[in-house]
């Protein structure tokens, strides 16, 4: 994919130390590398990608990534999300209105690089994108009524209509469709992202806890882009072992 629209395209991965289920989650070793390596390594990989920076609030996290020869910069430690750390990080990079950042979250260990070139390809097609995300066709049954695995609809034109800790669609006379889950991967034009975070929290978002429902509240449209490569995220210890054993059938 050529990015032919001259622009900047930089991933940035929001990456905290403190976690109340998870103490230094990014720094969590996966197959013998930290997870923020793996994510990291993953990012670099995608085509069309002009930078790749960990967003941190944590010295130890900074030095770790400098440390594998990553790049990384410090945000404030009063960002409420993950989304505020990326435009803290957008602003020190000096980015443009046009330019697109993907907000890659630090805790998806198996990040396919194709996924990205995937996110990106509407903001070439389509200069009105503001806005764009993941989902994956549900193959575990499980993750449809699990609370932890986020499910979204979206509209004839690939545009979301809700995400939802629920399942949904909810089929009341059959089950023979499709549920797609979120993937928690985004992408936005510099100028979008300074919108979206002076946006004030969305009841939807406050009920769902789930940022993303903060722009379609306000009226904003989110393109929907579904991929063909999971990426399962690491939430708790116990993760690990799931995730390790996914790598080395992938790797096998």
């Amino acid at each position: 994919m050529e990015n032919n629209i001259n622009r900047k395209i930089a991933v940035i991965i929001p990456a905290r130390y403190a976690s109340t289920r998870f103490q230094g989650k990014p720094l969590a070793y996966i197959s013998g590398k930290p997870m923020i390596q793996r994510v990291y390594e993953s990012a670099v990989k995608a085509f069309g990608i002009t930078d790749v920076i960990v967003a941190t609030d944590d010295h130890r996290i900074k030095s770790v990534v400098e440390a594998f020869g990553g790049k990384a910069v410090m945000t404030s430690e009063k960002n409420r999300s993950g989304t505020d750390r990326a435009a803290d990080a957008a602003d020190q990079l000096n980015l443009f209105a046009d330019d697109i950042i993907i907000n890659v979250q630090g805790d998806q260990p198996l990040l396919d690089s194709r996924c990205l070139e995937q996110l990106i390809a509407p903001f070439l097609e389509n200069q009105q994108i503001e806005m764009t995300t993941l989902a994956f066709k549900i193959i575990n049954k499980d993750e449809i009524t699990n609370p932890k695995d986020v499910k979204l609809t979206f509209d004839s034109q690939g545009f979301a209509l809700y995400f939802s800790r629920s399942p949904i669609p909810f089929g009341r006379d059959t089950d023979k469709f499709d549920t797609f889950k979120h993937l928690g991967v985004y992408a936005y034009t510099r100028r979008f992202l300074e919108i979206f975070r002076n946006l004030p929290a969305g009841k939807l978002e406050s009920i769902e806890k789930l940022e993303q429902l903060r722009a379609i509240e306000y009226g904003h449209k989110i393109k929907v882009v579904v991929t063909e490569y999971d990426s399962p995220e690491v939430d708790l210890p116990d993760d690990i072992a799931r995730i390790e054993k996914l790598l080395n059938s992938t790797s096998s």
